[in-house]
Protein backbone atom coordinates (compact mmCIF):
# COMPACT_ATOMS: atom_id res chain seq x y z
CA UNK A 1 0.00 0.00 0.00
CA UNK A 2 1.06 3.57 -0.65
CA UNK A 3 0.20 7.04 0.54
CA UNK A 4 -1.15 9.52 -2.00
CA UNK A 5 -3.00 12.83 -2.28
CA UNK A 6 -6.11 13.12 -4.41
CA UNK A 7 -5.49 15.78 -7.04
CA UNK A 8 -8.66 15.32 -9.11
CA UNK A 9 -11.12 13.04 -10.81
CA UNK A 10 -10.84 11.25 -14.13
CA UNK A 11 -13.77 11.26 -16.54
CA UNK A 12 -13.82 8.73 -19.34
CA UNK A 13 -16.56 8.53 -21.93
CA UNK A 14 -15.27 5.26 -23.34
CA UNK A 15 -13.93 2.61 -20.96
CA UNK A 16 -14.10 -0.98 -19.86
CA UNK A 17 -17.53 -1.98 -18.49
CA UNK A 18 -15.89 -2.86 -15.17
CA UNK A 19 -15.60 0.90 -14.50
CA UNK A 20 -19.32 1.61 -15.08
CA UNK A 21 -20.65 3.37 -11.98
CA UNK A 22 -17.18 3.66 -10.47
CA UNK A 23 -15.45 6.92 -9.57
CA UNK A 24 -11.85 7.25 -10.72
CA UNK A 25 -9.40 9.51 -8.89
CA UNK A 26 -6.05 10.94 -9.96
CA UNK A 27 -3.72 10.48 -6.98
CA UNK A 28 -0.16 11.79 -6.54
CA UNK A 29 2.15 9.52 -4.53
CA UNK A 30 3.50 10.90 -1.23
CA UNK A 31 6.42 10.00 1.00
CA UNK A 32 5.76 9.43 4.75
CA UNK A 33 6.48 13.13 5.44
CA UNK A 34 3.57 14.14 3.21
CA UNK A 35 5.74 15.51 0.40
CA UNK A 36 5.27 14.52 -3.22
CA UNK A 37 7.24 11.36 -3.96
CA UNK A 38 6.98 11.53 -7.74
CA UNK A 39 4.53 9.59 -9.81
CA UNK A 40 0.79 9.20 -9.84
CA UNK A 41 -1.89 6.59 -10.24
CA UNK A 42 -5.50 6.51 -11.39
CA UNK A 43 -7.43 4.56 -8.77
CA UNK A 44 -10.99 3.36 -8.26
CA UNK A 45 -12.51 5.18 -5.25
CA UNK A 46 -14.43 2.98 -2.80
CA UNK A 47 -14.30 5.35 0.21
CA UNK A 48 -15.66 8.63 -1.25
CA UNK A 49 -12.37 10.53 -0.99
CA UNK A 50 -12.17 14.10 -2.22
CA UNK A 51 -9.60 16.44 -3.74
CA UNK A 52 -6.76 17.35 -1.38
CA UNK A 53 -7.28 14.39 0.93
CA UNK A 54 -4.46 12.04 1.83
CA UNK A 55 -5.46 8.49 1.00
CA UNK A 56 -4.23 4.93 1.25
CA UNK A 57 -3.82 3.26 -2.15
CA UNK A 58 -3.92 -0.48 -2.70
CA UNK A 59 -1.60 -0.61 -5.71
CA UNK A 60 -1.74 -4.30 -6.53
CA UNK A 61 -4.11 -5.50 -9.20
CA UNK A 62 -5.18 -8.86 -7.76
CA UNK A 63 -6.21 -7.38 -4.40
CA UNK A 64 -8.13 -4.57 -6.11
CA UNK A 65 -9.97 -7.05 -8.33
CA UNK A 66 -10.85 -9.18 -5.28
CA UNK A 67 -12.40 -6.15 -3.56
CA UNK A 68 -14.41 -5.45 -6.74
CA UNK A 69 -15.50 -9.09 -6.83
CA UNK A 70 -14.15 -9.77 -10.34
CA UNK A 71 -11.58 -12.31 -11.48
CA UNK A 72 -10.22 -10.27 -14.38
CA UNK A 73 -10.20 -6.75 -15.68
CA UNK A 74 -8.01 -3.69 -16.06
CA UNK A 75 -8.04 -2.64 -12.38
CA UNK A 76 -4.65 -1.97 -10.84
CA UNK A 77 -5.21 0.48 -7.98
CA UNK A 78 -7.93 1.35 -5.51
CA UNK A 79 -8.39 4.01 -2.83
CA UNK A 80 -9.11 1.95 0.30
CA UNK A 81 -8.78 4.53 3.09
CA UNK A 82 -8.70 8.20 4.00
CA UNK A 83 -5.67 9.02 6.16
CA UNK A 84 -6.18 11.19 9.24
CA UNK A 85 -2.56 11.22 10.43
CA UNK A 86 0.83 9.68 9.69
CA UNK A 87 3.23 9.33 12.63
CA UNK A 88 6.86 8.53 11.85
CA UNK A 89 9.14 7.47 14.73
CA UNK A 90 12.61 8.83 13.95
CA UNK A 91 14.35 7.61 17.13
Amino acid sequence: MRLARVSGTVVSTFNSPIFDGQRLLLCDYLNPDGELAGGYVIAVDVVSAGPGETVLILDEGTGARQIMGVSGGPIRAMVVGIVEEVAVDRS
